[in-house]
């Protein structure tokens, strides 16, 4: 059944128009059970990785067949920081490791990240591909959340008739840590959780309040049945988030009294700062283990920072998880990794805050808070798990969707100079142009301002 899903929607990402084919790539990746593959010669052949493969050539039969760029705007700060990262971690494994198996297995990372990662990038041009996807998100977190809920109420993994074999729930002090399809309860909150602020955007068009309000319960029942704390913690991050937006032109104050906060954490506690985490207790449970694995790890710096290390289990007794995303990355490929790792969240916060300062029509500025918000409760997600799973694929979507909504700033630019002859050349490609209202569609912010506030100022 699997099988014949996956190369359906194999049929369907080569043959529907542009503004359909993301539909199928989420559907099958989010709703099928983890690590369900296809074993051909030792190659592990998942299911997102046969789709990513698909797209990957889709792209470059568009390429051969049409003249228009593939990735609106050309590159943007999140994709070269995205593939930096990916290509030094796969580098960092090849060399630490020195095997065939690990070239082979970085290849399909590769595959699963980049593929996936860029496909969503040359599908996501304008607003309305943002409203499609998450429209079909909303759909698959209600479908989800309703499964999810089954299963807390009842033990029973509805996803278990698919997997090929009974999925057996983790039980929490009496309470089912329902889980669905994904690998584990975290991720599967996590998702609910980090999509959650991303409704909001739905939620101010009018014509898509309906499925804004579906993806509200569906994220919040994925959120609360995993019974984890870390998707709920993120959950009302990125709620918190969405609620500063009255005081958003005061967010340096904000900003620099958290920095303050922590700085004076630091002096004043015992322990090193980042034994906060074993603080955080909303579930049941306790989290001293990601305590106890940044701890462990910044003792060992010289153990991994240059290419990373497969030797963490040893340090101690909870240091075999590596269940904090910047942790993962830094065991996984070393510092530059890590470094890498941190420039795509910066690129993507800064991207945001650009946008929003720009735009003057509240809807519009309130569409690029959202975004903010959901890459907020990412990060406070990622202190908790590392992603690992069908996350991943909404990970890499996610990152598309802001390149691409984010992207119009670096394109608005347009010199003072280059208007005294009466034209207007900028610096966007000619090639570039078409692409922001392809298709007849609406191009992200407001088109009408950019030649005008920012040509006086020469800047963005």
């Amino acid at each position: 059944m699997v099988l014949a899903a996956t190369l359906l929607a194999a049929v369907f990402l080569w043959v529907l128009p542009r503004k359909y084919k993301a539909v199928p790539i989420l559907l099958i990746t989010f709703l099928t059970p983890f690590e369900q593959q296809v074993l051909i010669g030792g190659v592990h052949m998942y299911v997102g990785r046969i789709i990513a493969m698909v797209g990957i050539c889709r792209l470059l039969v568009t390429k051969r067949s049409s003249k228009e760029p593939l990735f609106v705007g050309g590159l943007s700060g999140i994709d070269i920081g995205f593939g930096l990262c990916a290509f030094a971690t796969s580098a960092a494994v090849i060399l630490r490791e020195r095997a065939g198996g690990a070239v082979v297995n970085q290849v399909g990372g590769l595959i699963d990240a980049v593929g996936l990662y860029f496909v969503f990038r040359c599908l996501i041009r304008d607003r309305n591909d943002v409203y499609r996807i998450l429209k079909t998100c909303a759909f698959t977190t209600a479908l989800l959340g309703a499964c999810m809920s089954y299963e807390y109420l009842t033990h029973v993994n509805s996803f278990s008739y698919l997997a090929g074999h009974t999925i057996i729930p983790w039980v929490r002090e009496g309470r089912v840590r329902a889980q669905g399809p994904f690998g584990i309860s975290i991720t599967a909150g996590a998702f609910g959780a980090t999509l959650f602020p991303t409704f909001f955007v739905l939620w101010s068009n009018a014509k898509a309040k309906l499925w804004a309000s579906i993806g509200f319960v569906g994220a919040s029942a994925m959120a609360l049945t995993s019974v984890s704390s870390t998707p709920v913690t993120g959950y009302l991050a990125g709620t918190l988030a969405l609620c500063l937006w009255p005081i958003r032109k005061k967010m340096r104050w904000v900003r620099w009294s958290i920095v303050a906060s922590i700085v004076s954490l630091a002096i004043l506690m015992k322990a090193p700062v980042w034994f906060l985490l074993a603080r955080v207790n909303i579930s049941g449970g306790h989290a001293y283990d990601r305590a106890i694995l940044v701890d462990e790890t910044v003792r060992h710096l010289s153990d991994w920072w240059l290419l990373g290390t497969s030797n963490n289990a040893s340090w101690g007794l909870y240091t075999w998880d590596a269940c904090n995303q910047f942790v993962y990355e830094g065991l996984t490929g070393g510092i530059v990794t890590l470094f890498f790792f941190i420039i795509i969240l910066y690129q993507g916060f800064s991207a945001i805050g650009r946008c929003r300062r720009r735009e003057k029509r509240s809807q519009e500025a309130w569409f690029f808070w959202c975004l903010g918000a959901a890459l907020f409760a990412h990060v406070i997600v990622f202190l908790g798990v590392d992603y690992f799973d069908q996350i991943e694929t909404l990970w890499y979507m996610f990152l598309a969707m802001l390149s691409s909504a984010t992207l119009y700033v670096s394109l608005a630019k347009v010199s003072v100079a280059d208007r005294t002859d009466g034209q207007s050349l900028g610096v966007m490609p000619a090639s570039n142009q078409p692409a922001l209202a392809m298709h007849g569609s609406q191009p992200f912010g407001n088109p009408t301002s950019i030649s005008m506030n920012v040509s006086l100022r020469g800047r963005s």
